[in-house]
């Protein structure tokens, strides 16, 4: 709150003296006085402590101060010219100040601290709200049923999405509140497939500025930009350079959606503190044509910059933000493309705490559908034979983790292991007569094998037991495809993983029909259920929000400090563990998300035992019970009661 000094308000509400404007227009000498304040029923450690600046109003700007404007309370047919913008003509500079008595106005519009119609009467009596609201006092829950039946009046789920994000820089936490309640309905929309949308239109939808950008312009002073943010205690970092966002290619700085979205299901499944989050974009140009050509468009207009100059940027944002927030920040790469995802995250992954969602988080959340879906068909990992399309970063990070779990249950070599698991690329089957022409991470899954290029060919010839897909190519599982894992399994697993809806690889329908209901389905994107000769079959959703919130959870209560395969390994393992006799009956591999807090905390327990057994984790001493300890740090979106 800003105000100038002895204002009665703050002295009664315990708040601080200051005096009226009308002093300081008498008294030609006044000294200024900024107080920034939270209320004093902030969450500790949720919002920065306050600030008093004191100075004479002289010295803060060079225009007339406020005793030195003439008395004439008009001027230029309004209010009296304080601050000499009706005088400046389009050449002169003004100060954008926004001086106001600390009153309900500036609380209301707060939307860290926000209530609505749920401030009680002692609260607005005692915050100055009188006459700002309707006399009405509705509770936090009646707030909620109001929120989702608008948000259920519209058709278009980007009008659902636009309809959120309005409520979350409204009232934040009444915005957790109804995501956390109706997260089945709403995940779709605050994330995949909706997200992926409004990324693509985010220029004609943006209203105000979500989280960091940092652009080719700031280079050199990323540092200076961070200290821009008002948090100064970060946990979580998700950022993006927007060169590969969904299956939807290069969106450059609209690719903002994709951080934002991320963190609001850290703080909602994950309980991870709003204010502990940080959405970051990184602008390095765009090589898409269309955005380049748009006068809505609102990233850097030039082409992306790669090599040294891009290197030399990401090294000075991953310096930047250690020294800014720390060795035990969380940084996410979210949505690079191939070449620059493995290559950050081999870079840092051994001077930060990094995670790469696409590569790491998606295998994790797949391992876990497939140990569930072992208990449906039978055998160990071992026993069966996996055949990916797609071997970009989703694709290779999910054949290296099943390989690391095979290998870790049999004591097998990961070289032998390996063997059982084979990729499909643009080209065709990935085979060792290949391997001088293919990027580093396909050549450890180049086998023995001859040349085939389509997929039916390769499925009728390798004879997969799962079929995983990560290409982004939309039904690329057709009828023949699905028809012959049928016909070489009694239950085949079918992963059609691509997001958004529109690139996966067949529909759940598809998967159950061409299978005669006998396959074992899940997909990244949500489906509806299927009846297919009368049964209903339930499609999983291999989401990577099962997983992320619940690991970074995790790392920030243990203080981890290093991201191990083996914490991966562990966030699956408790994942899989949630899967009950009830949802393998209506053919799921995964849990419903109606649970997902409490299975965040089964996985952030999980990941945090791990880090203490292999000694990445600082916090100590580790707590007894780790699943109590991961409920008791999760944020509730409850409202606080206010002095």
């Amino acid at each position: 709150m800003i105000c100038s000094t002895r204002c009665a308000f703050l002295s009664n509400s315990g708040l601080g003296g200051c005096s009226s404007l009308c002093d300081a227009q008498r008294k030609r000498s006044a000294a200024f006085r900024v107080v920034c304040m939270t209320p004093s029923s902030s969450r500790s450690g949720d919002r920065n402590g306050s600030v008093v600046m004191e100075t004479p109003l002289k010295e803060l700007k060079k225009e007339p101060t406020v005793a030195d404007v003439d008395d004439n309370p008009i001027s230029a047919g309004g209010p009296q010219d304080v601050y000499g913008e009706d005088r400046a003509t389009e050449d002169h500079f003004v100060t954008p100040w926004s001086v106001s008595v600390a009153s309900g106005y500036t609380l209301l519009r707060d939307p860290h601290f926000n209530k609505g119609l749920a401030f009680t009467e002692k609260e607005r009596d005692a915050h100055y709200l009188r006459g700002l609201l309707p006399p009405s006092v509705i509770p936090q829950e009646t707030q909620v049923k109001k929120m989702i039946q608008h948000i259920r009046q519209y058709q278009v789920p980007l009008q659902k999405y636009m309809a959120m994000m309005d409520l979350q820089e409204r009232n934040e936490r009444l915005f957790y509140k109804v995501l956390i309640d109706h997260v089945e309905e709403l995940l779709p929309v605050v994330y995949t497939p909706t997200v992926g949308e409004a990324c693509q239109k985010y220029g004609s939808i943006f209203m105000r500025p979500q989280g960091l950008y940092i652009s080719l312009k700031e280079k050199g002073k990323i540092l200076e930009v961070l200290r821009n943010w008002p948090e100064k205690n970060i946990q979580v970092i998700v950022v993006t350079d927007g060169e590969r966002i969904l299956g939807l290619g290069d969106l450059g700085c609209q690719g903002m959606g994709i951080p934002v979205g991320k963190l609001s299901l850290y703080t909602a499944l994950g309980g991870v503190r709003p204010s502990a989050c940080l959405p970051i974009t990184i602008d390095v140009g765009t090589n898409n044509e269309k955005l380049l050509n748009d006068e809505l468009y609102i990233g850097l207009k030039q082409r992306r910059a790669t090599g040294q100059e891009y290197a030399e940027l990401m090294h000075e944002f991953m310096t930047a933000v250690k020294q800014t927030y720390g060795e035990k920040v969380l940084i996410q790469f979210e949505d690079f493309a191939n070449h620059n995802a493995f290559d950050l995250l081999e870079k840092y992954r051994s001077t930060h705490l990094v995670f790469n969602d696409d590569i790491q988080g998606t295998a994790s959340v797949v391992l876990a559908g497939l140990v569930a879906a072992l208990k449906l068909v039978g055998g160990n990992l071992a026993d069966h034979r996996f055949l990916f399309l797609g071997a970009g970063e989703a694709g290779t990070g999910i054949a290296e983790l099943i390989a690391l779990e095979t290998s870790k249950q049999t004591n097998a070599p990961l070289e032998e292991v390996r063997k059982n698991i084979w990729l499909v690329d643009s080209k065709g089957l990935i085979v060792s007569s290949r391997k001088d022409s293919l990027q580093h991470f396909k050549k450890p899954w180049a086998h023995e094998h001859e040349p085939v290029k389509n997929l039916v060919d390769v499925v009728n010839r390798i004879k997969p037991t799962v079929l995983i897909g990560t290409s982004g190519q939309g039904r690329a599982f057709t009828k023949e495809v699905v028809e012959a894992m049928a016909s070489i399994n009694e239950r085949p697993i079918i992963l059609a993983l691509s997001n958004p809806t529109s690139q996966s690889e067949c529909t759940a329908e598809e998967a159950y029909k061409w299978s005669q209901g006998r396959a074992i389905f899940a997909s990244g994107s949500p489906f509806p259920p299927v009846e297919y000769e009368g049964k209903v079959f339930v499609p999983g959703q291999a989401n990577n929000a099962y997983i992320f919130p619940g690991f970074g959870l995790g790392l920030i209560m243990s203080g981890t400090i290093r991201v191990h395969d083996d914490l991966l390994l562990a966030a699956s393992e408790a994942l899989a563990a949630q899967v009950t006799q009830e949802n393998f009956d209506k053919g799921l591999i995964y849990p419903p998300f109606t649970n997902i807090r409490k299975i965040s905390a089964h996985i952030a327990a999980n990941v945090a035992a791990k880090a203490y057994e292999l000694g990445l984790a600082t916090r100590l001493p580790q707590p007894k019970d780790l699943v109590k300890f991961a409920e008791s740090c999760m944020y509730t979106p409850a409202y606080r009661s206010y002095r």
